[in-house]
């Protein structure tokens, strides 16, 4: 008896038919009749009833079925046990410090779970740190925004983010509502990073491209301390949704900017498949999957995935 023909009989059960399982499996239905015979020769019962509008179990069928799809399982089980514990090392990821908020843990908890042999070095900086650090193969991947240079590297854009308005309400000069135009906050004390981040980039743009000039009350790059000035109502900031995440804090007002939209673009880059070992290999999976699982969730406010 060999795995094959277990699996070829689940499939037939599964699809109550030889041809649906044929198509399924990729085989010909001569083929899939060979090998469920043979088993049944082996078996020295009958296991499918077949009539002209497909296949049933029998009363054997139906309890060898149910072994089956339990061996096959624990064989799956057995190979994905035998591929983890395979996977071991350390592995190196870029994190920027907004991208960090929102993914770190879930990503190291993943991680823990699917690949526990495996240790992570989490480096958390800008784009463009985690950039350099990338080129110098100084890390094996990294989350990272500029598209550009990116584009030098094996990058796959990830997730879209529209960033958000974020100030004490009784901050002067505030806009209310939910959401607001870029142009109602041109006279707005604004936090922003230096100009050496993505994000900085990203908002002088979009005010330059509708004929405004920010209002710049102090330049931050340390999210914590920005978040702690915004708190402390020594201006308002522009942040993505992955940076606002748990701030549960009331006396703050969360604004979406929709004329124009600001969007920054998340990107997973790596080295090369090549230069990357397994255990990367196997982190860049995860990280990308949580990502997107986040944003599927609901959990990353303000993010689209992008179709990969």
């Amino acid at each position: 008896m060999e795995l094959r023909q277990l699996r070829y009989f689940v499939k037939v059960v599964e699809s109550g038919g030889m041809g649906r399982a044929a198509a399924e499996l990729g085989t010909s239905t001569s083929t899939l009749s060979q090998q469920i015979s043979s088993l049944e020769s082996e078996l020295s019962t009958r296991l499918l009833q077949r009539r002209a509008t497909g296949v049933t179990p029998t009363e054997s069928g139906l309890a060898f079925f149910r072994q089956a799809q339990l061996i096959l399982r624990q064989v799956e089980n057995a190979s994905t046990l035998a591929q983890q514990a395979r996977l071991s090392g350390s592995v190196s990821v870029g994190l920027a410090q907004t991208t960090g908020a929102m993914l770190s843990v879930p990503f190291m908890l993943a991680m823990r779970e699917r690949y526990p042999a495996i240790r992570l070095h989490i480096i958390e900086g800008l784009s463009a740190q985690l950039l350099s650090l990338l080129t110098t193969r100084r890390i094996d991947l990294a989350m990272v925004f500029d598209e550009e240079a990116a584009r030098r590297l094996s990058a796959v854009p990830v997730l879209r983010e529209q960033l958000f308005l974020i100030g004490r309400a009784d901050l002067p000069g505030m806009p209310g509502g939910t959401q607001i135009e870029l142009q109602q906050i041109e006279r707005l004390p604004l936090l922003v990073p230096s100009v050496t981040h993505t994000l900085h980039t990203l908002i002088f743009d979009a005010m330059r491209k509708i004929g405004a000039t920010p209002h710049i009350a102090a330049e931050i790059d340390g999210l914590s301390i920005l978040l702690k000035a915004v708190r402390a109502g020594v201006g308002a900031s522009i942040q993505p949704g992955s940076a606002i995440a748990g701030l549960n804090d009331p006396g703050l007002a969360v604004l979406k900017i929709n004329k124009p939209r600001i969007v920054r673009t998340s990107l997973l880059a790596s080295l090369a498949d090549d230069e990357l070992s397994p255990a990367a290999v196997a982190a860049r999976v995860v990280l990308s999957s949580v990502a997107r699982s986040l944003v599927v969730n609901g959990a990353w406010q303000g993010a689209t995935v992008v179709d990969p």
